[in-house]
């Protein structure tokens, strides 16, 4: 075994996987804004680059260079810390979805050598195969909610402080729906691995299993992701920005990663565990996959420009009194499914 270079091969295929992820980002930002424009009848950006592609360009240019202001009296630690919490946590969960079957063979020969790439899944369209995929990505998209609410606090701006209060509110009502809507995908697959869940789906996708609990996933990741019409959290008619209101520069723009990141990784999972992932005839499996997230991405940005704002009393309301009961009653019936057609 040739350690250096295996160690070499995992780096690479790690950057490989963060430059695209980021780039993804931030054409998402400018999708986002090139849509929202044809919706309301505008043009969106078009001047940077021919149909405004280099915007993205320009924006990153914008921000490195915008002054970094820090209010008087906040907790000046907390509040450089609380930007790189919210955006770590949102680019780890990328480590554990896979994007295609194989990328490489299992084998490869370098300079007469013969290097066996099954060794920590080099060969797989997944930087880290564990078995507790699904476990991980929720644990580590739970974190991030401490960013915002420590943002919020640090900042010393009483909207700032509400902002992170609403979103911590909103994380714990609606984490536990995304929790249990997926238990359904989990017991007829029998595995917590996501390429294992991927692999289960090979002869019919859980959506036609699963079509109440993909329904209740997708809504609840709407919330996690703090995406109209749940984006109470930076509610501008009344909180200004939210936790976001006193950053600036490259702190803010940290936050808006996090939060595109958040609908990529939310599409990417929804694709995952209900659209058969990197599965589909004649394309190139990673194709597939990507295909299937950019639609899950678009719908992510057609539901923000068609659909207003809830109150937030409606949304707690309807995801302790709506999402939770309909939640446990997808597992119920899934229950009875699977006893039915054992028998």
């Amino acid at each position: 075994m040739n350690l250096p270079l295996i160690i070499g091969l995992m780096a690479v295929k790690i950057l490989v996987v963060l430059v695209v992820f980021l780039t993804s980002i931030a054409y998402t930002v400018l999708l986002e804004r090139k849509v929202l424009g044809f919706i309301q009848l505008r043009y969106g950006p078009n001047r940077v680059g021919p149909w405004g592609l280099f915007q993205p360009l320009a924006d990153a240019v914008k921000l490195i260079f915008k002054e970094d202001f820090t209010p008087p009296g906040a907790n000046k630690v907390l509040f450089v810390m609380a930007p790189m919490i919210v955006a770590i946590t949102a680019f780890l969960p990328m480590a554990v979805i896979p994007f295609a079957d194989k990328v490489l063979p299992d084998s490869l020969t370098v300079y007469g050598q013969t290097l066996d790439l099954t060794v920590a899944s080099l060969n797989r369209g997944v930087i880290a195969d564990i078995n507790i995929g699904l476990l991980y990505v929720f644990a580590i998209a739970s974190l991030s909610v401490y960013g915002a609410v420590i943002g919020g606090w640090s900042s010393n701006n009483k909207y700032s402080l509400l902002g992170g209060l609403r979103l911590s509110a909103q994380m714990i009502s609606y984490e536990l729906a995304i929790g249990l809507s997926i238990i359904g995908v989990l017991m007829i697959s029998g595995t917590l691995s996501l390429v294992g869940i991927v692999e289960a789906q090979k002869d019919m996708w859980f959506v036609v299993y699963q079509p109440l609990g993909f329904i209740l996933f997708l809504i609840a990741a709407f919330a996690e992701a703090a995406r109209t019409p749940f984006d109470l959290i930076e509610c501008e008619n009344e909180l200004v920005a939210g936790y976001q209101t006193e950053y600036s520069s490259m702190k803010w723009g940290l936050f808006m990663l996090a939060e595109y990141a958040h609908v990529i990784i939310a599409s990417a999972l929804c694709v995952t565990l209900f659209l058969g992932g990197w599965q589909g005839p004649y394309l190139p499996p990673v194709v597939w996959f990507l295909l299937k997230t950019f639609a899950m991405v678009f719908f992510f940005i057609w539901v923000r420009g068609t659909y207003p704002r809830l109150r937030f009393d409606q949304l707690m309301k309807f995801g302790w009194k709506v999402l939770l009961p309909l939640t446990l009653a997808n597992i119920l019936l899934t229950g009875v499914f699977m006893i039915y057609i054992q028998r």
